[in-house]
C-alpha cells in the first residue's frame, strides 16, 4: 500500500457547507497495540485487510475488527488500535455543524464505532473516490458530498427493509405489528431503521402516510375523509391535525394552493399551467 498523508485547513466559505474535509491517508499498521488518545474532530477508518480490536470509550470497552470494516470516531472520545495482523487501513477526518446533525440523525452513532457491511464494494469505491479528491486537490464540493454518501450508506438489507415498512405504511397497524408483519422485534426493527434512514419506524411510517396523502389531494377528488383512511387514519379530524402541523397547512388549503404553489416553485410553472 502506497502510505501518504494530507492534512486541509477549510476557509470561512468552505467552513459554510456545514461539513468539511480536515485530512485524509492511507498506512500500514503493525501488530502492536497503538496508543490511547481522543480526536478533536470525526474520522471514519477503513479497516480494507486486518484482524483485531478497537478500544473505545472511557470504559475502554474493546470491538472486535475483520476487514473490511470502518471505524467511526468521535470528537473527545477515548480510542487505540488493537491488532492482531497488520491492519491496511484508509482514513478521513471531518467536522462542521452537519456532523453533529449527522449524529441526531443516527448517521454517526457513538455507541457503534464499528460499522460492517454485507457488501463492502460501495464503502470501498467512496473511500477510494474520497481520498482521490483530498490527495489532487480536487472542488471542495465534492469532498463534501463524498462524505455525505459516506455517512449516509447502510446495508443494502436495511434499506429494502424500510421500502417494505414504506409499503405497510397506509395499513392501521401498531409498531410491533408492523415489526411483527416484517418478522423481526420491535427492537431489531428500530435498529435497521435508525442504520438506513437514521430516523424511527413512526417517521417513517408518518412521512410516507403523508406523501401518500399528498398525492391524493393534489390528484383525486376524493374528500378528505376518505383520504384520510386511505393512508391509515380512521379519525378525519386528527388525520387534518396532524398534516396541518407537519405541513403548515390544512389538506383542504393545500389542495387548493399548497399544491399548485409547490409545482410553480419547483419548476418554475406559472399559475394555471398545470400542478403536480
Amino acid at each position: 500500500m502506497d502510505e501518504w498523508s494530507i492534512y486541509l485547513t477549510p476557509n470561512e466559505p468552505q467552513r459554510r457547507l456545514g461539513l468539511f474535509c480536515l485530512g485524509a491517508g492511507e498506512q500500514t499498521n503493525p501488530a502492536r497495540p497503538s496508543p490511547e488518545r481522543a480526536l478533536g474532530c470525526h474520522a471514519a477508518v477503513l479497516i480494507r485487510r486486518g484482524r483485531g480490536h478497537l478500544l473505545h470509550g472511557a470504559d475502554r470497552q474493546l470491538h472486535e475488527i475483520t476487514g473490511p470494516a470502518v471505524l467511526w470516531l468521535f470528537p473527545g472520545v477515548l480510542h487505540a488500535y488493537r491488532p492482531t495482523t497488520t491492519w491496511q487501513q484508509s482514513w478521513v477526518l471531518f467536522g462542521g455543524p452537519a456532523a453533529d446533525a449527522l449524529a441526531d440523525l443516527g448517521h454517526l452513532d457513538p455507541d457503534q464505532p464499528v460499522r460492517r457491511y454485507a457488501d463492502p464494494r460501495p464503502v470501498e469505491r467512496t473511500f477510494t473516490k474520497l481520498l482521490r479528491t483530498a490527495r489532487s486537490g480536487g472542488p471542495d464540493v465534492h469532498l463534501v458530498a463524498a462524505l455525505y454518501e459516506l455517512t449516509g450508506l447502510s446495508d443494502p438489507s436495511t434499506g429494502t427493509l424500510v421500502d417494505r415498512l414504506r409499503g405497510l405504511a397506509t395499513r392501521p397497524l401498531s409498531i410491533p405489528d408492523y415489526a411483527a408483519e416484517l418478522g423481526l422485534t420491535v427492537p431489531e426493527l428500530r435498529d435497521a431503521v435508525r442504520l438506513s434512514t437514521g430516523s424511527t419506524p413512526q417517521e417513517v411510517i408518518l412521512t410516507t402516510r403523508l406523501n401518500a396523502a399528498k398525492a391524493l389531494l393534489a390528484e383525486t377528488d376524493l374528500p378528505v375523509a376518505t383520504i384520510a383512511r386511505e393512508v391509515g387514519y380512521d379519525d378525519p379530524a386528527y388525520f387534518s391535525r396532524l398534516f396541518a402541523a407537519r405541513t403548515g397547512q390544512p389538506p383542504r388549503t393545500f389542495r387548493r394552493i399548497g399544491s399548485i404553489q409547490a409545482a410553480n416553485s419547483s419548476f418554475g410553472r406559472r399559475p394555471g399551467t398545470g400542478a403536480v
